[in-house]
């Protein structure tokens, strides 16, 4: 994220145009402007060498009027209280959207986790689930992973919480592995979620997904799976980038012909680093870091980190781009936001577009308390229909009101939790 770029600041001046576009209560306003409670506390961690570091570490909740609060948990080296405050935010827009009963939340630690050992990593999840389990829990905040974070970290998150309480509880975290309590279908949800969406765009636009070529940043969970299911639907991916370990920078992968994603995953580690030497083997150009974004492509796919289509970057875009679908959380400052609406790009903002991670943890939950567990082929069905069911709700308000569709989108989940604020007799 570009320093300048303060991700909280950005969260709330979205929030501040929708709610004077709604007229909303001022009361409302101010109560949804900020977070209902925040936690910060150190985290002590004896290290393989015998020392002990102490880490950072944070949960916030947004709100949870309409559900237990919801959100994952970062273990970045970036992570601030203002990055977590404003994930919260957008989880309880992003659950509202998707019309799933959870509110809104988000943890981290200030950490690259790629750095500590597999003992290091387990010491320091259980630590953090020491420090807030009192104020965590299936009916209270339930977490899940994150950028850095990945199933058997929740595993071992689980397991600390259930051994401080005294009973099994599965459902206190999502995104376990599977046979830990772990739904299937949840690896790839947020990815193929970006691509129902996608799917619902063109179909919108009266463009052919066979024809459609996409540009993708980052080559994480998300951007690997919306990849995939971008070639399973017929369309091309120009490229991808991602954050070399080693020389510690970003680099766009390419290839004229159209990237294999199946091929790159299997030669990228857990932390999203693609094997640059075999790439070149096999074939692929090995580009800047902002290469992803001037490809002649009728598709971007920023699925990194926030900021990161900006003032400066969004310059550089091609006039072919007719469709941003937002992977990652907050990549679109408002100044991009001004000038996709000057070329009349078709914005699929990132709540709704990358939902459907949560939509499959809020399908794992539910897993958990039936103690009964769905296939995959089910689990991707439901949540078929329901991001289908989500963009056609935001479609259906941008088109009434003749707004942006990041407004609508905004416009669809605040008027969720605010009707779920009057049911409770909070307004």
């Amino acid at each position: 994220m570009t320093e300048q770029i303060n991700a909280f600041k950005m969260a709330q001046a979205q929030f501040d145009h929708v709610a004077e576009i709604l007229n909303l209560d001022p009361q409302a306003a101010e109560m949804l402007r900020w977070p209902s409670r925040e936690f910060r506390f150190q985290i002590p961690v004896k290290m393989d060498d015998g020392s002990i570091r102490v880490f950072f570490g944070y949960r916030v909740q947004h709100s949870d009027v309409r559900g237990p609060s919801k959100g994952g948990i970062r273990f970045h080296s970036s992570e601030t209280l203002d990055t977590v405050r404003a994930l919260a935010m957008w989880m309880t827009w992003k659950t509202a959207v998707a019309d799933i009963p959870l509110g809104g939340g988000k943890g981290g630690v200030a950490v690259d986790s790629a750095t500590l050992s597999i003992n290091e990593q387990e010491r320091l999840c259980r630590g953090w689930i020491q420090q807030i389990y009192r104020n965590i829990g299936p009916r209270q905040d339930v977490p899940a992973p994150d950028v850095g974070t990945n199933p058997r970290m929740m595993g071992w998150m689980m397991d600390e919480y259930s051994k401080l309480v005294g009973q099994f509880t599965p459902g206190v975290i999502t995104g376990k592995p599977i046979g830990g309590g772990g739904s299937l279908g949840r690896t790839e949800a947020t990815g193929f979620g970006v691509v129902y969406t996608i799917r619902e765009a063109l179909k919108y636009l009266n463009m052919d997904p066979q024809n459609a070529i996409a540009a993708v940043q980052g080559f994480g969970n998300v951007a690997q799976y919306a990849a995939i299911g971008l070639n399973e639907m017929g369309g091309q991916v120009a490229c991808v980038s991602y954050w070399d370990r080693d020389d510690q920078k970003p680099y766009t992968v390419s290839s004229k012909d159209g990237i294999d994603p199946l091929f790159l995953q299997s030669i990228t580690d857990v932390y999203g680093t693609i094997d640059k030497d075999k790439a070149r083997d096999s074939g692929y150009v090995i580009e800047d870091e902002q290469a992803w974004i001037t490809k002649e492509a009728d598709i971007l796919i920023p699925s990194a980190l926030e900021g990161q289509v900006n003032a400066e970057t969004v310059q550089n875009i091609s006039s072919r781009v007719k469709v941003v679908a937002e992977g990652a959380n907050g990549p679109t400052t408002p100044e991009a936001d001004e000038f996709f609406k000057n070329r009349n790009v078709f914005n699929i903002p990132d709540f709704l577009c990358n939902a459907g991670g949560v939509t499959v943890s809020y399908f794992e939950g539910v897993q958990n308390d039936m103690n009964f567990y769905w296939s995959r082929d089910e689990v991707l069905n439901k949540l078929d229909d329901k991001m289908t069911k989500a963009f056609h709700d935001v479609l259906e308000m941008s088109q009434r009101e003749s707004v942006y569709m990041r407004d609508a989108a905004y416009m669809v989940a605040i008027e969720k939790v605010v009707k779920a604020m009057e049911l409770r007799g909070w307004l």
